[in-house]
């Protein structure tokens, strides 16, 4: 399993949402391109990056300092926030973003979500389902950027695309930005319902105890942002799942300063 560290944008700055609540923001000093440069001394591959401002409002505010981010390293940056339409998806990969997440737009326009991934190839997009847990169990659907409940169930919700989409990110609102560990069984269904899929885990990641439990439901990748933010884990906890991370120790307190 491959760690993907976030760096959540909202007016330029690194900042991290509380259960996807815009009234509950947590600021952090690193600027992005400081950020982005830790997470490569720590050894990642990829770095998930949303704009926030994108997600609530289709503002494309954060823009030039996303495509900075994606020309300023050799990381691949997995980005989101209000994709909304071609055009948009589009203007990412051309300033060099390797993978783009589509969101509200997977669940209400499926069709056209369709025609996407034929145009710009499964390998270059990434389905984004935010879930709330139903007293049922059953997974439901979060639009625009959280703030309004779906009717579909996340197993409903991906039936349109059969085989034709490859990466699904799948984010548990309750926990995200709660460190309140990830929700196992959520993901064990997914992949028992989709092993076809290779699956993005976000959402409650805490510790490495964490990390290793996902690894163990299958799932392709785990995003974590508050953890790794706070360095509530440490550097030689997180090299299992980290390709990149031959460095000696003192490599991170570097990047840090």
């Amino acid at each position: 399993m491959l760690l993907i560290p976030a760096i959540d944008l909202a007016a330029g700055r690194c900042v991290r949402l509380r259960q996807g609540d815009f009234a509950q923001v947590t600021r952090y000093p690193p600027v992005p391109h400081v950020l982005l440069q830790r997470y490569q001394a720590l050894g990642a591959r990829w770095v998930h990056v949303v704009d926030l401002d994108g997600a609530r409002d289709g503002r494309r505010a954060n823009h030039a300092l996303i495509a900075g981010l994606a020309s300023a390293s050799s990381l691949k940056l997995q980005v989101g926030g209000g994709i909304r339409s071609a055009a948009a998806l589009e203007v990412l990969l051309a300033a060099g973003v390797a993978r783009v997440v589509i969101g509200s737009a997977a669940l209400e326009r499926p069709e056209e979500v369709l025609l996407w991934l034929e145009q710009f190839g499964a390998q270059r997009l990434c389905l984004a389902f935010d879930v709330r847990i139903e007293a049922t169990g059953e997974p439901v659907v979060q639009t625009q950027g959280w703030t309004r409940r779906g009717n579909l169930s996340l197993w409903d919700a991906l039936a349109p695309y059969g085989s034709h989409v490859r990466h699904v990110l799948c984010t548990d609102i309750a926990r995200d930005g709660m460190l309140a560990s990830p929700n196992l069984d959520l993901y064990r269904q997914a992949l028992a319902r989709f092993p076809h899929l290779r699956w993005q885990a976000s959402g409650g990641v805490s510790s490495a105890a964490d990390l290793h439990a996902l690894a163990q439901t299958g799932v392709t990748a785990a995003i974590s942002g508050k953890a790794l933010l706070e360095e509530r884990i440490r550097p030689e906890e997180l090299r299992p799942f980290l390709p990149d991370a031959s460095f000696p120790a003192s490599t991170y307190a570097t990047a840090q300063s």
